[in-house]
C-alpha cells in the first residue's frame, strides 16, 4: 500500500516549489523583522482532527519560514470564547437569542478549558520546533483599547463595508450581551440592535434582552460592554488592527473552508481604506472532508444530522480519544505536516477523513514529493 498521498497538480501547485512560497511576495515587499502566524478556533469542546491539523501545520510552516527567510517567528492562538454555548428562541417574537461560552462559563472556566484541551498540544509543538507561542482569548482581545479604537474607527466607515460583511442584509451583526448580573444573553441576529456614534471615541449600542427588555451600553476605548461581532465583522476588526504592523508580517492561517469567506473580508478591508499591501498574508490549510465531500463537522455528527463517515475514527472528533499519549499525537501530527508540506500538491487540496486517518496511523510516514 502506498504510504503517501497521490496528489494531482493544480494551477497554484504548479506555480510553487514549496507551499510557503505563497508568502514570499509579502515577505519580499514588507521585509518584516518578525513573522507572526495567527491561528484561531472556537472554544466549543475538544478539538477535532481538522482543528489539530491546522494548528500543527501552523507551527510547521512557521519553522520552515524561519529557516528559509532567516526571520524570527511566533504563533498566536486566538481562543474564540464567544462561540455560542446555548441558543433559544423567544416564543413571543420568534427572535433567536444566544449566550456565548464566555458569558455562560466565565473567564476562569474558559482558561481551564484552554489549558486542558489546547495547551498540551501547543507546548509539544512549540518545544519540538522551537517556535514560541502565546494564547489570547477573544474576551481579552475585544477588551483591549487598540481593538476598541479600531472598531470605533471602522464604525465611521461601516457604510462602505457593510455589503461585504453582510451580503444578504447589508447589516453587520453587533452583539452586546445584556449587562444585567448573571444574564449575558444577546439577540443572535441582532435584529433590534441599533448602533450610533456619540463621538469619535464613543458609541452607544441599544438592544433588547430576552429576560430584561430594552437596554443600552456605551462602548469606548477604555471599556463598556462585551463587544461580540459576527464572524466576518470580527475578522475585519482584528485584521485592520494588525495593519499598522510595526515591522511585523501577520499570516492568518485557516482551514480551506475559509477561502470563500476571506474574499469578503479582503473586500471589506479595502472598502474601509486599506491598500492591498496592508492586507494580512493568508495561508489556507487542507480541509478534512467526508466521503460526500462535505467538511467533517463534529457539530453535525453530535447533533445527529450526520454520521461518522466510513473509515473515520472517534478520535477524529475528539482528540482526547487518540489511542496513545498526547506526545505521540503531537509527533504524528508533525509527521503528517512534514508529508503535506513536502510538496505543494499535497498541501493545497482536501483530504477525506479516511485518508487522513491512514496517513496519521502509518508508522513509517515520512516526507516525499508528489510524482
Amino acid at each position: 500500500m502506498n504510504l503517501y498521498p497521490a496528489s494531482p497538480n493544480t494551477v497554484l501547485a504548479n506555480a510553487l516549489t514549496s507551499a510557503e512560497d505563497v508568502l514570499t511576495p509579502r515577505i519580499v515587499h514588507i521585509k518584516p523583522e518578525r513573522i507572526v502566524f495567527v491561528v484561531g478556533t472556537q472554544i466549543n469542546g475538544a478539538p477535532h482532527i481538522g482543528t489539530s491539523l491546522v494548528q500543527s501545520l501552523t507551527f510547521a510552516a512557521a519553522a520552515r519560514v524561519r529557516e528559509r527567510f532567516g526571520r524570527p517567528v511566533e504563533v498566536v492562538f486566538s481562543a474564540l470564547d464567544n462561540a455560542p454555548y446555548e441558543i433559544v428562541s423567544d416564543p413571543a417574537t420568534g427572535h433567536s437569542y444566544q449566550r456565548a461560552y464566555a458569558q455562560a462559563l466565565g473567564e476562569q472556566a474558559i482558561l481551564d478549558s484552554v489549558n486542558t484541551l489546547y495547551r498540551p498540544l501547543f507546548s509539544a509543538l512549540a518545544n519540538r520546533l522551537r517556535v514560541p507561542c502565546r494564547i489570547e482569548t477573544y474576551s481579552t482581545q475585544q477588551a483591549s483599547e487598540h481593538y476598541r479604537r479600531t472598531w470605533l474607527r471602522l464604525l465611521r466607515r461601516v457604510e462602505a463595508a457593510r455589503w461585504w460583511l453582510a451580503p444578504s442584509s447589508g447589516t453587520p451583526h453587533v452583539r452586546i450581551p445584556c449587562p444585567e448580573t448573571g444574564c449575558g444573553w444577546a439577540e443572535k441576529h441582532a435584529e433590534r440592535t441599533q448602533v450610533g456614534m456619540v463621538s469619535p471615541e464613543h458609541a452607544r449600542v441599544s438592544a433588547v434582552c430576552l429576560h430584561h427588555g430594552a437596554y443600552s451600553v456605551d462602548v469606548q476605548p477604555g471599556g463598556g460592554g462585551y463587544l461580540d461581532l459576527a464572524t466576518l465583522y470580527r475578522n475585519l476588526v482584528k485584521e485592520a488592527a494588525l495593519a499598522d504592523h510595526g515591522g511585523r508580517l501577520y499570516v492568518m492561517v485557516k482551514g480551506g473552508d475559509w477561502v470563500f469567506g476571506s474574499h469578503l473580508v479582503d473586500g471589506a478591508l479595502q472598502a474601509v481604506g486599506l491598500t492591498s499591501g496592508q492586507l494580512p498574508a493568508r495561508l489556507f490549510c487542507p480541509q478534512v472532508v467526508t466521503d460526500a465531500g462535505a467538511k467533517l463537522s463534529k457539530s453535525l455528527i453530535r447533533e445527529g444530522h450526520a454520521s461518522l463517515p466510513p473509515g473515520a475514527e472517534p478520535w477524529m472528533l475528539d482528540s482526547r480519544l487518540w489511542p496513545g499519549s498526547s506526545a505521540d499525537y503531537a509527533e504524528r501530527l508533525l509527521m503528517l505536516a512534514e508529508v503535506l508540506l513536502s510538496d505543494p500538491r499535497h498541501f493545497f487540496r482536501s483530504y477525506s477523513a479516511a485518508e487522513l486517518g491512514r496517513l496519521m496511523t502509518t508508522p513509517a510516514a515520512r516526507s516525499v514529493h508528489a510524482p
